[in-house]
């Protein structure tokens, strides 16, 4: 007996010293690289390509990689980011030859969007959004877009700032977040009028929907969506601007997600960012008019397909009734503009250059009563009919407040 406790206790310490070992390998060397393979490819620059890309790029890389202070896509930190993660910063990738990528060939960003690996064998960061099952034809146009003349993407030369993965991140791309394998076939668009087809393909591998609505990023299957925990069913907590935790909605036919909601509903709340109770959308969520009318109802037909999942998000809406009507502070907070700006002003848009975008409160006032119907592609939903008509005048006020901060 005492000889099995003996081997037990050896045992028992060998796992203990190979467990000990990795973990601290794992702290050492932190994310893992890969050795890469060459990619053989020439994007042809067309018109539909460059505006089909941007349009995709719009809505999967310009809310993590545009500076508001360049105006490029230039990179900045990832403030809602979940903190479990670490601190993170997104990178330069305008056209600039040194801090951007410039000098990268089409292949390389294609097996870097594809795979997850840089040119130097670096694997990114779990929160890059990887690309593996998107089509090829859309993979051509986001370079296509990249090497365009828009002015967000022409270089600039501001160094990317390095991130720093906790260790949690640095052991999760270690065993479960690895490199996607570069693909060995064609792939191609599915037919937009096969609408659930279209759907999940745009759910699924398009813009990946499914990754911020199931129910955790650390429990998600990129290989295998639809085994994902929680599938499109909500939940999962991504802070603000403001740092609070907002809990993405849960997109299944059950009740508790989109169950009573009809397909106008459903389009009108992912195109132009209202809800059908009257609520605009909350970031980290904001209304996508990239996407097509036609390619919203799609996305409506496959959604209705996916197994309803009953799951009541709280979605800690900011409450409408509490504020004081002077009080241009509250009425920031009771809209959620916090939740996009943050405290300062300054996030998605920024806030404190409203003295100098706006120089009259008349034409402040018609920027957030239809902000669409002076910049169509922006992220900003109408509150025309939402914020009552006593409020414009202090909150205005409180604007032009951040405005005068930023002196």
């Amino acid at each position: 007996m005492k000889l099995f406790f003996k081997i037990l206790g050896s045992l028992l310490l060998l796992i203990v010293l190979i467990v000990g070992s990795f973990l601290a390998k794992v702290q050492i060397t932190g994310i893992p690289s890969y050795k890469t393979q060459k990619v053989d490819l020439k994007v042809e620059v067309t018109p539909e390509r460059v505006a089909r890309g941007k349009a995709i790029s719009s809505m999967l890389c310009r809310q993590c990689h545009l500076d508001q202070a360049t105006g490029k896509l230039t990179g900045h930190r990832l403030e809602d980011l979940p903190n479990d993660f670490g601190t993170a910063y997104s990178r330069n990738i305008t056209n600039d030859p040194e801090h951007g990528i410039g000098s990268w060939t089409d292949g390389e960003i294609a097996y870097l969007l594809r795979t997850g690996i840089k040119r130097n064998g670096h694997y990114a960061p779990p929160w890059m959004v990887k690309l593996p099952r998107i089509a090829d034809e859309d993979i051509y146009s986001i370079i296509a877009y990249l090497r365009s003349d828009d002015s967000a993407v022409q270089a600039s030369s501001i160094p990317s700032r390095e991130s720093e993965p906790s260790f949690l991140a640095k052991f999760l791309c270690h065993v479960a977040f690895k490199p996607f394998a570069y693909p060995d076939h064609e792939i191609k668009v599915p037919d937009i009028h096969d609408k659930v087809a279209y759907g999940k393909y745009v759910v699924q591998d398009g813009i990946g929907c499914f990754a911020c609505h199931s129910a955790s990023f650390k429990t998600m299957d990129e290989n295998h969506p639809e085994k994902s925990q929680g599938y499109l069913g909500g939940g999962n907590g991504m802070p603000g601007m403001d740092g609070k935790i907002i809990y993405t909605a849960n997109l299944t036919p059950d009740p508790t997600g989109i169950g009573n909601w009809n397909e106008d509903d459903f389009v009108k709340s992912i195109r132009e960012g209202i809800r059908p109770d009257g609520r605009p959308l909350r970031y980290p969520m904001s209304r996508l008019p990239e996407l097509g009318d036609d390619e919203a109802r799609a996305i409506y037909a496959y959604l209705k397909t996916v197994p309803p999942i009953h799951n009541d998000v709280e979605r800690n809406f900011p409450d409408l009734s509490g504020a004081a009507l002077s009080d241009g502070k509250e009425i920031y907070h009771k809209y959620g503009c916090i939740a996009c700006h943050g405290e300062t002003g300054v996030g998605l848009g920024d806030l404190t250059r409203s003295k100098i975008d706006f120089p009259t409160d008349s034409s402040l006032m018609a920027w957030i009563k239809n902000p669409p119907s002076f910049k169509p592609m922006t992220k900003m939903p109408p509150f025309n009919g939402i914020i009552q008509d006593a409020e414009y005048v202090p909150l205005m006020a409180y604007v032009r407040q951040l405005s005068d901060a930023r002196k």
